[in-house]
């Protein structure tokens, strides 16, 4: 993905659906009041920035790979960049540990940290449960696409429902899975997931294109064009009130 300013403005937008579909809640773990919180793959910093706000005596540390975070932090509230994926160099341990919307950005999930973790992770495959989204759909198409592309350079798309696996195996305890629905598109009768849709159609068709571009041309070969003609059925795909496609979160 590209790290522009319309990048930052789609992440935050990203993080009110997340809070959306989640009741209005940042978080579903039963943490009480951790003295130590990490934000890996922080973004914009709006999490921590607003996990800063609601327990003010924690010290709350953000990292992610560019240095894009407001300067008007709370007080508690620091940030680093620092690489997830590298060797772990902090000094202190942490109470709670939030990793969110690293799916085919993480290739080995199960070195990241230990303590009370919570993980907000997608499946990208778009599927639909009553067959309205079929293989001849562009949307389709281009879901297959950028999620075999992932693939082939050993980012993993469809993190979200491996976790509770890997955890197990890493001998956490009391793991506890729960999938969240994710349309795309307003089209749900259920006044809920039709706020969830609309929101998630939002991020899509913001960051549809840069989360495109760099995978189809330079994994796949693709030329610039053929892909800009790809996007624009995949924009009429999502806004197809006949097609009820979603992701899970």
């Amino acid at each position: 993905m590209p790290n522009d300013g319309s990048e930052q403005d789609r992440l935050d937008l990203s993080h009110q659906m997340f809070k959306i579909t989640m009741g209005d809640k940042l978080y579903l773990a039963p943490i009480g009041k951790p003295a130590r919180i990490l934000d890996i793959g922080t973004g914009t910093g709006i999490w921590a920035i607003e996990m800063g706000d609601d327990f003010p005596d924690s010290e709350i540390l953000g990292t992610g790979l560019s240095p894009t975070q407001p300067t008007w932090e709370p007080p508690n509230v620091k940030f680093e960049v620092d690489d997830a994926e590298e060797n772990w160099t902090f000094q202190h341990q942490f109470e709670f540990v939030h990793c969110r919307y690293l799916a085919a950005a993480i290739s080995d999930w199960e070195k990241l940290p230990g303590g009370y973790t919570e993980f907000q992770e997608y499946n990208l495959r778009v599927y639909s449960e009553d067959g309205s989204l079929t293989p001849e759909h562009a949307e389709r198409e281009w879901n297959d696409l950028g999620c075999g592309a992932c693939v082939s350079f050993g980012k993993d798309p469809e993190p979200g429902p491996k976790i509770e696996g890997w955890m197990k195996d890493a001998s956490f305890a009391d793991v506890y899975h729960e999938r969240f629905r994710l349309p795309i598109g307003p089209w749900p009768k259920d006044q809920h997931l039709k706020t969830v849709g609309a929101w998630n159609l939002v991020t899509l068709e913001e960051g549809l294109e840069g989360m495109t571009l760099r995978l189809l041309t330079q994994v796949l070969g693709w030329r610039p064009e053929k892909v800009q003609v790809l996007l624009a059925h995949v924009r009429k795909d999502f806004r197809d009130p006949k097609i009820h496609a979603q992701l899970d979160l």
